[in-house]
């Protein structure tokens, strides 16, 4: 279903090998940076919950929070300049 979806909007799904987390480094931090600053933190009771507690995480990543990848800015701001 997911990857239907992903065909009819344009979306090129790539898959990086199993046990080589380089292949796809960016995506790597990222899992790890939610993983360290949401998954680890909460016990979650309902998947309402998880959900509204990534929403929130999701908001200040990309408006609040710098980014070293990105010269120090968030990525709404380095969306900006492009």
């Amino acid at each position: 279903e997911f990857v239907q979806w992903a065909h009819q909007h344009g979306v090129y799904i790539d898959y990086t090998q199993p046990g080589c987390p380089y292949q796809n480094a960016y995506i790597e931090r990222f899992n790890r940076t939610y993983r360290q600053e949401v998954l680890d933190l909460y016990l979650f009771t309902s998947l309402k919950q998880v959900q509204h507690i990534t929403e929130h995480w999701t908001t200040i990543y990309n408006t609040e929070r710098p980014h070293d990848s990105l010269n120090d800015m968030t990525p709404i701001d380095y969306k900006l300049t492009l």
